[in-house]
């Protein structure tokens, strides 16, 4: 929507001026009342004004007197108060040096522009840019409402003068000034709009303040917001010479001392409403938070952006999990594929609520991933290359640093490895030969002669013979069919953990690359793997390359620094589209404003910010965002100590009530069975009959198959198919061998 601004090439001057110092007094009856601009007389020899008899007649007859001097000596309480410093002498600068082009107030360098022009039609938003401006600024608009009479005679006076313009120009043979038709349509239409009630006019003053900690910084940013001012076609100045009086129009006093002011309208005037926030609102994609600029809904999908990889920063206990989790729960309704890399178990009572596969990788579980395999596509395309560097970035994560001699071995030693089952460079022998396994690798090296052969061996004997054998030596029996997929590596020791956080990965994407799907990989402490540059160099080549195979990569940490340590942790930021920033350390929120270019509000807000609040990154928008989840979501995906505690204590409450209700409805049936109305003329039933009756036995004189004991009965607790059941008469409790017995005493 365009909108145009009318009457902004006039230059309409009014009677009505918005400074009250200098607006006349009125009367009652609507006279205006002169005032006196005569000078005081002054006793020359007392130094104060002397009292004329009019002044004082006037106080008299209409005006209050003056109130009666406090000549009361000063008390030790107020001589004592004026050498206390006070808030205003807290909050003082040091100093304040008023340049001809800049004010500086401490060790901070302040400068004023005032806006002189406007561009003759805007759009809705139009001063999005200055609003959000990537340095720190103080934006100031004062407006004044005018009297509608006055300036419809001004206007009237001023289309006269355009008409006239035109009517001489066409009298003399020349050309009419486009600028004066222009003009002159403006004025008409704002003249009609005026009459009609449909507008109303004001006088608009607009003020940008900005500050640096530097002279040079200072120019850098001016320089800045002047360019951006002159991309909206905005005319912007330096208050030059009345730097003072531009400053204090931005201070929140609601004083405009430089009365730089600009015709508008209504319709104008409120293009300029500076509380504007971006919004992330689609019609399609997940809900992941509330807008907390506007109150909007945050609703987009991540797979319409440049690429789906998403970075989340956070200190411990902010909520990443939990925003984590409720993106999973809710993308996996539209048929978006779930893997998750989990160090801690918190995804295992969400995977077991969705019916998804949880999968614990440690020395004594049955789930093994052999890092040899190879991808199995129909494509005619050499696999085992890649595969052979990835092993060797594996190899080093695992072995520590390797001489380039020590590499030239390994790679020779891989390739033999492969060669002996059948496998070469050649597709067609990578589909169908079995792959080999570490154990492999470990002989060849053994017998090799090179001596770095050798040593090689013996560093990778812990894997295959050590106390580390069984986790990476068997062959792969999983497979990525489920549609939320958890890894957890919490058994593992530390030492192993970026040793097999490399291989699930590098397991996962073998299986992705030749099976298109949407998916999102959670990868949690994603710091782990930034500490190997080889592990770190993988991270950053599934950020890089994932766009090409459906997939979105979500790294998760809360060690910022380690993270941004690593050139390739931050080109996995410059390479993902979404970025989610919560609550922030201290420590760490200078690191992350120089990346994220974060604004003095929006450092304050990360370091303020509740649980689930924090900034999201989505392209060239980014929005303050508050999580929210409905409570069956919550209880699924929380991790409060003392929530999941409170749950645990009402599913054992609930698991006692349903046995009592059982029990309840065990008895009744019990009873019911056993007081049935017998037809006239039968011969009453005996209580072991009537007990053989409600135990499904047929012929009701038969036996029961446990004899009586003596002083009582013991009457089995099974039914006609040899199914034990309770006692309907023990009032004993569940674990008593009278209620699991089913005995009574008669």
């Amino acid at each position: 929507m365009n909108l145009k601004i009318p009457g902004l090439n006039l230059n309409i001057s009014t009677n009505n001026s918005s400074d009250l110092s200098n607006q006349i007094p009125v009367t009652e009856t609507g006279q205006k009342q002169p005032t006196s601009s005569a000078p005081t007389p002054v006793d020359l020899n007392l130094g104060s004004p002397v009292k004329s008899p009019l002044t004082d007649e006037k106080i008299i007859k209409g005006g209050k007197p003056p109130a009666p001097k406090d000549n009361t000596p000063e008390t030790a309480e107020k001589k004592l108060a004026r050498g206390i410093p006070n808030v205003q002498d807290i909050i003082a600068p040091s100093a304040i040096e008023i340049d001809f082009n800049h004010v500086k107030i401490g060790e901070k360098f302040f400068r004023t522009l005032f806006v002189s022009g406007y561009p003759r039609f805007v759009g809705a938003n139009w001063l999005e840019p200055i609003i959000n401006f990537d340095h720190t600024s103080t934006i100031a608009m004062f407006y004044y409402p005018m009297n509608a009479r006055n300036v419809l005679d001004d206007l009237r006076r001023k289309i006269a003068e355009m008409e006239a313009t035109i009517s001489m120009a066409r009298e003399k043979g020349k050309l009419i000034d486009p600028a004066v038709q222009a003009a002159l349509g403006d004025a008409k239409s704002l003249q009609e709009q005026l009459v009609k009630g449909i507008e109303r006019f004001f006088h608009f003053s607009f003020y940008i303040t900005i500050s640096a900690t530097t002279l040079a910084e200072l120019n850098n940013i001016t320089y800045q917001m002047e360019s951006t001012l002159g991309s909206l076609s905005l005319i912007s100045k330096k208050a030059t010479l009345d730097m003072e009086n531009a400053f204090k129009s931005t201070l929140p006093l609601c004083l405009d001392s430089l009365k730089v002011i600009r015709n508008m309208d209504t319709t104008s005037v409120a293009t300029t409403f500076p509380f504007t926030s971006s919004e992330l609102t689609a019609n399609e994609g997940i809900l992941y938070g509330i807008n907390k600029h506007n109150g909007s809904l945050i609703i987009f999908d991540r797979f319409t952006l440049e690429n789906a990889n998403t970075v989340i920063f956070a200190k411990s206990g902010s909520g990443k999990s939990y925003f984590v989790k409720l993106e999973a729960l809710r993308s996996l309704i539209f048929g978006v594929g779930i893997v998750v890399l989990d160090p801690e178990t918190e995804y295992k009572r969400l995977c077991e609520a969705v019916g998804g596969d949880y999968i614990d990788f440690s020395l004594n579980t049955t789930a093994k991933i052999n890092p040899f395999e190879l991808s199995v596509t129909g494509e005619k395309e050499d696999s085992l290359s890649m595969k052979i560097l990835s092993l060797h970035a594996l190899l080093r994560i695992m072995l520590g640093d390797l001489s380039s001699a020590e590499s030239a071995v390994l790679d020779r030693a891989l390739i033999d490895t492969y060669r002996l089952k059948g496998i070469t460079q050649d597709p067609s022998t990578q589909q169908n030969n079995e792959p080999p396994l570490m154990e492999d690798l470990y002989k060849v090296l053994q017998v090799m002669e090179e001596p770095e052969s050798k040593a090689l061996a013996s560093r990778l004997e812990r894997y295959v013979k050590g106390s580390l054998a069984g986790i990476f030596d068997q062959r792969s029996n999983l497979d990525l069919n489920n549609d939320f997929t958890v890894f957890s590596i919490r058994n593992l020791q530390d030492v192993l953990r970026p040793i097999a956080m490399f291989m699930i990965l590098d397991f996962i994407w073998t299986k992705v690359k030749y099976n298109l799907k949407k998916r999102i990989l959670l990868l949690d402490e994603a710091w782990t793997l930034m500490q190997y540059p080889d592990s770190a160099a993988f991270v950053y080549s599934l950020a890089k390359r994932s766009r090409k195979y459906y997939l979105g990569l979500t790294t998760i940490t809360q060690d910022v620094n380690d993270f941004l340590a690593s050139d390739y942790g931050k080109a996995v930021v410059t390479n993902s589209s979404m970025q989610v920033l919560l609550k922030q350390h201290p420590a760490s929120i200078d690191l992350l404003s120089e990346i994220f270019y974060l604004s003095t509000g929006e450092k304050n807000f990360l370091l303020s910010a509740g649980i689930g609040e924090g900034l999201l990154f989505a392209g060239t928008n980014h929005v303050a965002m508050s999580v929210k989840a409905s409570r069956e979501e919550h209880m699924l995906i929380t991790t409060n100590p003392e929530e999941l505690m409170k749950m645990q204590k009402e599913q054992d409450i609930s698991d006692i009530v349903n046995k009592e209700k059982l029990r309840s409805q065990v008895n009744n049936t019990a009873l019911n069975n056993l007081s049935t109305p017998q037809a006239p003329g039968t011969k009453p039933l005996s209580i072991e009959d009537k007990y053989q009756k409600f135990d499904g036995t047929k012929d009701a004189t038969q036996p029961p198959a446990n004899q009586a004991q003596p002083g009582g009965m013991n009457l089995a607790g099974s039914n006609a198919n040899g199914q034990s059941m309770p006692n309907p008469y023990s009032t004993g409790e569940d674990h008593t061998n009278d209620y699991q017995r089913g005995t009574i005493s008669l």
